[in-house]
């Protein structure tokens, strides 16, 4: 079947349901998923571990599970190394740290990390986290600021891998050549409403131009008038593992040696091969930044191996939530490829596509798409196809502004998704970075995504309309 009708939409909203009402992100994914399996007929016991298989058995699930494990690792070196605190502590002696600095310091280094939608949130979470828990900011308010400036960002910028991605799929539409797909996703930035709007609310809210609304108002008030930036019975994607981990008694942590280096090392990697090779290497960053630190430890005697073999572990340990929420996502997402749900809600809209619609509604479909199936490139390779034609249609085959918005409005839309679905990779590494409560994050930037979401909308279809 091309898809299952209405029941195609049913895994990830149950999911997504479950997760607002029990606040446990796992079993609400993990009720998706064995939902899915019985609309599709088959037995729960052998389609859920065939599922397991097809599902995590990929390079892309064990890429970015690598990442996360030698990001705990990383973490857990830090600690060790008393980095982080050494980073927090210079920062206070040089700034006084108010609520308002330390959200901007986040948006910031969140916009300048823009290489990586998975190493910013992960980088800026990590880094931020004992600043903005000084400052008396809400470790959902920090998880929005690392969600805000990862997906977005990368849509924004047309060279990051996100440009490269979208630019190979128009080739050949139209009279997009080669090289041209490059130049489409440039001439697209100006376009990319929900990137730009989402950089500008950050920056609003950050320097209180923009005052909180909704849950994330709520939090700000619990974490500022009791000094609690994790609220009662939440469970912060980051364990309690960390907490135990400290320094040996009478090490001394160096910035450059311990934090800057380390730092240096991924974002350099990253970038560098992504120059030279034109695919960005991120775990192999990771993994020589873990290296760097271990043998630079090992040499200053902050650990034996044994220790290292012990902090390295409580590292790993600190991510299995998300490792296991973002298995079960991908579970999910597989279950709703079975299902045909993009198809289903393609078919559904595509009939009401006019030229003065055609932004809007190829914005609102991407969007929703994306929100149920936790993917953006995924969306990006279903929707090009149909968008570039129908662009190309109401243009009248001329590469211009239309066809361009209309790349920015796929982008932005399947951006969407990846930025706040509870079912989002990126929405997840978010929730770890910060060390916020995974659902809590979900609920509190939702309404933020949905406000520029809604902006979104009334452009393109000014846009459309004047185009």
């Amino acid at each position: 079947m091309d898809n299952y009708g209405i029941l195609s939409l049913a895994p990830a909203l149950i999911a997504v349901i479950l997760a607002f009402i029990t606040r446990e992100a796992l079993f609400s994914i993990l009720c998706g998923v064995l939902v899915g399996l019985l609309i599709t007929g088959q037995d729960l016991l052998f389609g859920f571990t065939g599922l397991i298989q097809s599902a995590l058995g990929n390079a892309d699930y064990i890429w970015v599970i690598g990442i996360e494990v030698f990001i705990g690792i990383m973490v857990a070196f830090f600690q060790k190394s008393g980095a982080i605190s050494a980073v927090a502590n210079k920062l206070n002696e040089k700034l006084h740290i108010t609520p308002r600095i330390a959200q901007v310091m986040g948006a910031a280094l969140g916009v300048l990390i823009f290489f990586s939608d998975y190493f910013s949130p992960l980088f800026v979470g990590n880094v931020m986290r004992p600043i903005t828990d000084k400052a008396k900011v809400s470790r959902e308010k920090l998880a929005w600021l690392c969600d805000c400036t990862s997906a977005p960002v990368c849509i924004t910028l047309p060279f990051t891998a996100w440009g490269v991605y979208v630019a190979g799929l128009v080739v050949g539409f139209g009279t997009f050549a080669t090289a041209a797909g490059q130049n489409a996703v440039i001439h697209a930035s100006v376009f990319q409403l929900y990137g730009i709007l989402t950089i500008v609310m950050i920056l609003l809210v950050a320097l209180g131009f923009l005052p909180d609304y909704g849950p994330m108002k709520k939090a700000e008030e619990r974490a500022r008038t009791t000094g609690k930036v994790v609220a009662d019975g939440d469970t912060p994607m980051l364990s309690r593992e960390l907490d135990t981990i400290k320094p040996k008694e009478g090490f001394k942590s160096n910035i450059i040696l311990h934090f800057l280096i380390p730092a240096l090392i991924v974002i350099a990697v990253t970038i560098g091969t992504y120059v030279i090779m034109g695919s960005a290497k991120t775990l192999e960053a990771f993994v020589l930044a873990v290296t760097y630190q271990a043998i630079v430890l090992l040499i200053q005697k902050a650990f034996n191996i044994r220790e290292m073999v012990q902090v390295a572990t409580e590292g790993i340990k600190s991510v299995v939530s998300a490792m296991l929420i973002l298995s079960l996502a991908y579970c999910i997402n597989a279950i709703s490829k079975t299902l045909g749900t993009a198809n289903f809600v393609i078919s559904v809209t595509e009939s009401w596509m006019t030229p003065a619609t055609l932004l809007a509604m190829t914005f609102a479909v991407c969007a929703f798409i994306s929100f149920f199936t936790g993917t953006s490139w995924g969306v990006y390779a279903i929707m090009i196809p149909i968008a570039m034609p129908l662009a190309f249609s109401m243009s009248g085959g001329v590469e211009g502004s239309l066809v361009y918005a209309e790349i920015a409005a796929v982008m932005g839309g399947g951006a969407f998704g990846d930025h706040c679905s509870p079912l989002s990779d990126t929405t997840i590494l978010s929730s770890l970075g910060a060390g916020s409560d995974h659902v809590d994050h979900v609920k509190t930037q939702l309404p933020y995504a949905l406000s520029v979401a809604v902006l979104c909308l009334i452009g393109y279809i000014i846009i459309g309309i004047c185009l």
